[in-house]
């Protein structure tokens, strides 16, 4: 989920550095102001800053050296969103559980250990605490009934406590590379929970897991990796040719490419994505990679072709060889259904105002998507981040399904495990397709309402509270093909 600094674009001032910025406010320029942002190293907190309690609501204080908050930090009343990425700090500051109003705290990428019971707001929605040193949560986290992302990927947590069944309006969560031995019952209890992502845990790497707690689940009780994994053509990138940057993740860098492959000597367009290497909000670059190689070929899948073979300009690193992966070139034609979330919308999709579906569209978008869902959780594959946003689509419709940054792979024949993950993923889809009913627009033709209600009723059903209520894609699929 590596956007957070885009979001941010808008709230700086374009006409000053971060230092202008600085001295701006200790000369009191900037009362009032409700957007802040100082990301230039610094080693202490303004006090300053303590001076907008009367209209402050958003502050990125990211790329700076704080290791503490002052102890008054609590005057900023107003506050709604705290930004304290790669920082130092290695506690999880109290003090903020003063600000009554702060819904979102990002503490991505300190050296966090610590994190007291008395630290976390009620008022919590989305908290971010990716990259840190985190062994254990506090059972207070289930007081944060607003709680509705959490992301925790890249720490060392051995478990969750079971006090987070309370937190019934969790949506997406991220425990992707942590030390989890399995992963709790109650999850796939949760009735909102749409989005998970658990891949580089120990329970993911073993040939077999026999969990000690009766209450837990372990993914890969027979290890699906052994089953999934598949040989792929190794491209030499010395058989490329790199174009321009056609987009940009947390995991990695998307270009257009031209690959003449050496067998037949015929260019074909290509896209590379080049791995970053870094842990991101959803997991290891390296994990995102097996899936991807995994999931086969499907219609409504973006081919992988290979994966890079040789080292890249300026590299060094001996296992190069996994530092990106060849893609089919998806044509200009296609664009993003929708847009990530915003910081108002949390955990849904954002959509243009303009923004509308036909029926034959919705249908032809439901099914493909539907279809390659399916496909994935044959094989024992949860995407983990099945949004608008990861979707390609043409004008008629047509889908392709990307991004397996958040992608799990589990065992297949443990029935009850595959149905509890495949129906959490269905409330994913259930909101996807919520998201394509609510931007529908009839055609000079009147739609059949039948058409509309069976599709408004598989919605309803899909986002089924109670989980073990909702339909399996396969079902889904069917249901889509009588319309």
């Amino acid at each position: 989920m590596g956007f957070s600094c885009l979001l941010f674009k808008e709230y700086r001032y374009l006409s000053m550095s971060s230092i202008e910025t600085l001295n701006a406010l200790k000369s009191g320029q900037l009362a009032g102001t409700k957007k802040l942002n100082l990301s230039c190293g610094l080693t202490e907190f303004p006090r300053e800053i303590l001076e907008l309690s009367d209209s402050l609501e958003i502050l990125e204080l990211s790329g700076n050296r704080f290791s503490a908050l002052p102890d008054d930090f609590g005057r900023l009343k107003k506050l709604k969103i705290a930004f304290f990425n790669n920082n130092a700090f290695e506690t999880f500051p109290t003090v903020l559980a003063d600000c009554p109003a702060l819904s979102m705290i990002s503490f991505k990428g300190n050296q966090i250990s610590t994190l007291e019971e008395q630290a976390l707001s009620p008022a919590i929605r989305w908290l971010i605490l990716t990259n840190n040193k985190l062994k254990s949560l506090p059972t207070s986290i289930g007081r944060l009934t607003k709680l509705q992302k959490l992301m925790l990927a890249g720490n060392q947590l051995q478990e969750l406590p079971e006090e987070m069944s309370a937190c019934k309006n969790l949506a997406l969560i991220r425990l992707s590379a942590n030390q989890l031995q399995a992963l709790p019952n109650w999850l796939f209890s949760l009735p909102k929970l749409s989005w998970l992502a658990y891949a580089g845990n120990p329970f993911c790497n073993t040939l077999s897991s026999t969990p000690t707690d009766t209450n837990a689940i372990s993914p890969n009780a027979v290890n699906p990796l052994a089953s999934h994994r598949k040989e792929l053509p190794v491209i030499e990138f010395a058989n490329l040719q790199k174009g321009e940057v056609l987009g940009e993740g947390a995991s990695g860098v998307i270009y257009k490419g031209l690959w003449t492959d050496p067998t037949t000597s015929a260019p074909v367009d290509v896209a590379i994505k080049i791995f970053k290497g870094d842990i991101t909000s959803d997991g290891l670059p390296h994990d995102e990679m097996r899936a991807c190689i995994a999931a086969g070929e499907h219609p409504n899948l973006v081919t992988v072709l290979g994966k890079l073979g040789s080292l890249l300009e300026g590299q060094t690193d001996a296992n190069a060889v996994e530092t990106g992966l060849v893609f089919s070139f998806v044509p200009p034609a296609f664009t993003n259904l929708g847009n990530p979330p915003s910081l108002e919308t949390c955990t849904r999709d954002t959509y243009s105002a303009d923004t509308r579906f036909t029926l034959p569209m919705i249908l032809q978008i439901a099914q493909g998507i539907a279809s390659a869902a399916a496909h994935l959780h044959a094989n024992g594959i949860m995407h983990g981040d099945l949004y608008a946003h990861n979707i390609l689509i043409n004008a008629t419709g047509q889908s392709f399904l990307g991004d397996f940054g958040a992608a799990s792979f589990y065992d297949s024949g443990d029935r009850t495990l595959a149905q509890s993950l495949e129906r959490l993923e269905v409330s994913a889809f259930g909101c996807l397709l919520e998201d394509l009913l609510d931007h529908y627009a009839p055609t000079s033709q009147q739609d059949p309402q039948e058409a509309i209600e069976h599709l408004r009723c598989l919605q309803q059903d899909c986002l089924q509270p109670e989980p073990s209520l909702r339909p399996l894609f396969s079902s889904i699929c069917t249901s889509l093909a009588t319309i």
